[in-house]
Order: C-alpha cells, then structure tokens, then sequence
C-alpha cells in the first residue's frame, strides 16, 4: 500500500505535464465529496491500494500527483469526478409584478434552504450541486412550483467552466480548483 502523506504536484503544472507525456499514469478516482477528506483508503484504476493521509486542512484536487516513480515512469494521479449539478433559472421572475417576483424569489429561498442545498447565484441561475438523486431534487422543485423559475441538470464539468474559483469552491468544495491557491512541494525523482 502506498502512504501519501503530500501532493507531489499537479498534471496542470508545466514540469509535471511534460514528465507525464510518455509516463503512465494510474488514475485514484475520487468523488468530489471524498477528496474534501484529509484520510482516506481507496484502490486506484489499476488496483493499487492508496492511503491518503494529508495535514489537516488538505484536500486533493484534480490532477494532483500522489505518486511518482522517475524510475518506471509510474504516476498516480487524482481524478475528481464533480457531482452533477441543478441550474435553476430565475430570469421568468423579471416578468412578473415587483411584488409577485419578491415573494417568489423569497419562495425559492426558502425551499432550496429548507433542504440545506448550498446554492452560489450567477447571473438569473442559482446552481445547486445535487446532493440528492435528481428524482428527489426534481419533486421537491415540483411541490414548490415558484412561479417565473425552470430549473434543469447540467454536469459539474460544465458548471464549474461558468464559476470564478471562490464560487466553484462554495459550489463543489473545492474540488474543482485545479490550480488556484494551493501549494505542493516539489519532489523531484
């Protein structure tokens, strides 16, 4: 079993794409939700068993290097899967009476906060990362039915192309910032 106890880099950084063109590379694939967690034990694509032991604090990212062998040219690489996400769309609510788009809106609020959803509102579209089967998501839009507002799922690959970094991070916990604010030391073999 291989111990990560630092990030050696990541696949985004210049010197570590270029060692990892004709590297190969394992793939430890990870939920958005469990590369939040410091400790973890998981098997990579080609069934190496990784435990992952970070400082407090620490959270892996997507392409971050936890394993490298300059050797047999062998990386283990971190690939973070983002959670699908519902975009609700509240630009119908401009049509409506000032009054009768307050209320929705403040209607809205409410039912997406009864059920703890975080939410980050760009733009007319309030993005909530789907913490639950897009069924249940779906019915609780459904009973609600706030009038001017459609909602539908997109991918978190293609949500998080829309963010700023501190918005991403709100919405996916951090595990889309591929290369924004954090740091890695450098081992080079």
């Amino acid at each position: 079993m291989d111990i990560v106890e630092k990030v050696l880099g990541n696949r985004a950084e210049t010197v570590w794409a270029e060692r990892l063109k004709d590297a190969v590379t394992d793939e430890l694939e990870l939920s958005q939700w469990d590369a939040q967690k410091n400790r973890l034990r998981k098997e990579t694509a080609g069934g190496r068993s990784v435990a992952v032991a970070l400082e407090r604090g620490a959270f892996l990212r997507d392409g971050d290097i936890l394993y490298w062998d300059g050797e047999k040219r062998l990386a283990v690489v971190c690939r973070i899967r983002l959670c699908p996400v519902m975009a609700v769309d509240t630009a119908g609510l401009e049509a409506l009476p000032r009054e009768e788009a307050l209320s929705a809106a403040v209607h809205l609020g409410h039912a997406l906060g009864n059920q703890h959803w975080p939410a980050v509102v760009k733009k007319s579209v309030v993005y909530v990362p789907m913490t639950a089967d897009s069924r249940v998501m779906e019915a609780v839009m459904d009973t609600h039915a706030v009038p001017g507002v459609t909602f539908s799922f997109l991918s978190g690959e293609d949500v998080r192309d829309r963010l700023r970094p501190e918005e991403a991070r709100l919405l996916f916990g951090g595990a889309e910032d591929r290369e924004h604010g954090h740091r890695h030391d450098h081992h080079h073999a």
